[in-house]
């Protein structure tokens, strides 16, 4: 539950820049010069991203055994995985690449993700509506996991019950259905739900679909609306230290691990601040040596040693 709430947010963007305006001090600490970013770039070239990869897996675990029981504010003990994708026009801008067959879209090929997956039951696999492929959610479905994805506009189906809803909350339906598409209901052949919902904030009308029918319809939307927090990941990995497929991984594994070490840091000092406060603060202390409660007056920490340091002194007699 908890990395489906957990945003990546411009925080991993700010600490890319404050490492590069930082990279002065760099001097002092014995570099002849500034790192460059062609340097940074071979590196990632040339290293394996499996590396990072295993590193990211390892914190991811532990972290998600710390926020096993956080509240986030939904009554869920379930599992929940977050489905989300970008093309590479949008990491790379001013790339060229191969043009795409006309009537082709990388969001096509989005729904072939789902037979990488092994369905772990009981969790909520959350997806837009790229991944919308009756037959693959009916395994899904028939593996005992949950989904809950955004319906296609030309979805042909029939309700059999509606459940009563309070409009002021912006839940317009909820109800059960059965596809009628010749090809969807030999695909889909037992009924699903259908939520609708408008957003207060932009009166926007989405239609939610999903095979969990003891979630409120608050709950569903709820999951859904966090969906997007995850595609501000992408977002804010705006410009790459390399290009290649192997660069690409490598610093979006250690964007996921330098991410989730936060979140490990931030829970395991008890640190009342915000995921987007800390890693700004670490932004801006880089280079400092001083203990990461010192930075947060609101946790009233008092320092009870000068010597902060294990580390024994070079030049001790």
């Amino acid at each position: 539950m908890a990395f489906a709430q957990l945003a990546y947010r411009e925080s991993l963007r700010d600490i890319e820049v404050c490492l590069l305006a930082q990279a002065s001090k760099l001097y002092h600490m014995g570099f002849r010069e500034p790192i460059r970013r062609s340097t940074l770039a071979d590196a990632n070239e040339l290293r394996n991203w499996r590396i990072h990869a295993e590193f990211a897996s390892r914190l991811i675990a532990q972290a998600r055994a710390l926020y096993a029981s956080e509240n986030f504010g939904l009554e869920l003990s379930n599992t929940v995985y977050v489905l989300d994708s970008t093309t590479a026009s949008r990491c790379f801008p001013g790339r060229t690449f191969a043009r795409p067959r006309r009537r082709s879209r990388g969001k096509l090929h989005d729904v072939h993700a789902l037979d990488l997956l092994t369905p772990e039951a009981g969790a909520i696999y959350v997806m837009d509506r790229a991944y919308v492929d009756f037959a693959r959610l009916h395994g899904l479905h028939l593996a005992g996991a949950f989904f809950i994805t955004c319906a296609k506009s030309n979805l042909k189906a029939h309700r059999v019950y509606s459940a009563q809803t309070d409009r002021s909350t912006g839940i317009l339906c909820d109800q059960r259905i059965a596809l009628d598409g010749f090809y969807s209901k030999q695909d889909y052949p037992t009924h699903l739900r259908r939520v609708r919902f408008k957003y207060p904030q932009t009166s926007k009308t989405f239609i939610f679909l999903t095979n969990q029918m003891n979630l409120s319809a608050a709950t569903i939307c709820a999951l859904y609306k966090n969906r997007w927090q995850v595609g501000l990941f992408f977002k804010w990995i705006k410009q790459f230290f390399g290009t290649s497929e192997n660069a690409v991984k490598t610093q979006i594994w250690i964007a996921v691990a330098v991410y989730v070490l936060v979140t490990i840091v931030r829970k395991k000092l008890n640190l009342d601040v915000s995921l987007y406060t800390l890693l700004q603060v670490l932004s801006l202390t880089l280079f400092e040596k001083m203990p990461l409660q010192q930075a947060f007056p609101a946790n009233n920490y008092t320092c009870s040693s000068s010597n902060i340091s294990n580390q024994l002194n070079l030049f001790s007699i």
